[in-house]
């Protein structure tokens, strides 16, 4: 070999070690942990979930818990998506549907008109809404949407969550998302967690927000209207055949509202296991925390406060007086205010509210 070609194969050595420790410079090390948690400031609540999450998936650890076992559920209304614009999504797309959209609004039954009526006087004049008024709202809803098929409900929940959220700047409702609680399932995730959306909402409300984050539609759980086919008639759905060019449409008549107890009896219905960890944000999710916390594996729950009415439409001296409830029932309490170092984003602000 000649000194030409020697010097060549030197220099293709010398460009390979040097790119091996570029390369190697440019990687994290394999212990460098991650950091899931970017939009929280430090605080009690943050430390109790990850200490609890190190305990229980450490193997050496008399708490540690199977991933098959490594169960969560989620509240949604006011514990990851917005509820204060100026109320429930559910309860604002149905003022919309029976007062305002014209395909609908003058056919809708005195019934169902009256209870949408009773959203418009809660949000622009705070008039009180009746007793059981979730009950009341749910069999309306499921009499406004009767009809409609699967998709064309979907669809339709979706191009309401693209108008502009009322009360803020920047956003629409179908982003109205807490970011740092969207961290908790990227690192509940990570962490061999399955996580579920339990909601007092339409299930299929539910599905049409949550899969812009992609939570699929088998992980939510709420509230269910009767469905069946278009070929169906007069028919039990045990004496039909479905055929291939049928559809199915919501009908209506309600199912079930998920809210306190039927959050446990759907989570033991449609899950089959306890979950060890719950979330949620009012007395509603109650039912659910206190079956988390009679799991007989370690356990824990969380309640957020909406006690930030510079970045939300929040009452704090409610929210603290429930926060004084929840750590008297054994629950973590995130607050917004506090713990949050965003809420919707930076961009989005706060205004006052439009009608």
């Amino acid at each position: 070999m000649n000194k030409e070609h020697k010097a060549m194969n030197r220099s293709i050595l010398i460009i390979f070690f040097c790119s091996v420790l570029l390369m190697g410079c440019s990687k994290a090390t394999p212990d460098e942990p991650k950091d899931y948690f970017t939009q929280w400031n430090s605080c009690a609540a943050l430390t109790a979930l990850q200490e609890y999450v190190q305990d229980v998936t450490n193997p050496s650890s008399r708490n540690y818990i199977k991933p098959e076992d490594r169960i969560a559920t989620f509240d949604m209304d006011g514990t990851f998506v917005g509820e204060l614009y100026p109320t429930y999504f559910e309860y604002n797309l149905l003022e919309y549907r029976v007062l305002d959209d014209p395909a609908y609004k003058d056919t809708a039954p005195q019934d169902v008109r009256e209870t949408a009526q009773e959203i418009r006087d809660f949000v622009r004049s705070g008039a009180k809404l009746p007793d059981h008024f979730d009950m009341k709202h749910a069999q309306a809803a499921a009499k406004a949407y009767a009809g409609m098929t699967i998709a064309e409900f979907d669809s339709y929940v979706k191009a309401y969550a693209a108008k502009p959220a009322n009360g803020f700047t920047g956003m629409t409702y179908g982003q109205s998302f807490y970011k740092p609680m969207l961290e908790v399932f990227d690192y509940l995730e990570a962490n061999g967690f399955t996580y579920y959306v339990v909601s007092g909402s339409d299930r299929f409300i539910c599905r049409a927000l949550v899969e812009a984050i992609g939570i699929a539609p088998n992980r939510v759980i709420g509230m269910d209207v009767k469905l069946e086919s278009t070929g169906q008639g007069d028919e039990a759905g045990v004496n039909h055949t479905f055929g291939k060019e049928e559809d199915l449409i919501r009908t209506d008549e309600l199912i079930i509202k998920n809210l306190k107890t039927n959050k446990v009896l759907q989570i033991s219905q449609e899950i089959g296991k306890i979950p060890v960890l719950s979330f949620g944000n009012s007395g509603g999710d109650s039912a659910m925390h206190n079956y988390c916390l009679s799991n007989s594996l370690k356990s824990a729950v969380f309640m957020l406060i909406a006690d930030d009415p510079d970045r939300d439409h929040a009452n704090r001296e409610k929210a603290l007086s429930l926060s004084e409830q929840w750590r008297a029932a054994g629950y973590h309490v995130i607050s917004m205010r506090d713990d949050f170092k965003t809420i919707y984003g930076d961009n989005v602000k706060k205004t006052a509210f439009t009608f």
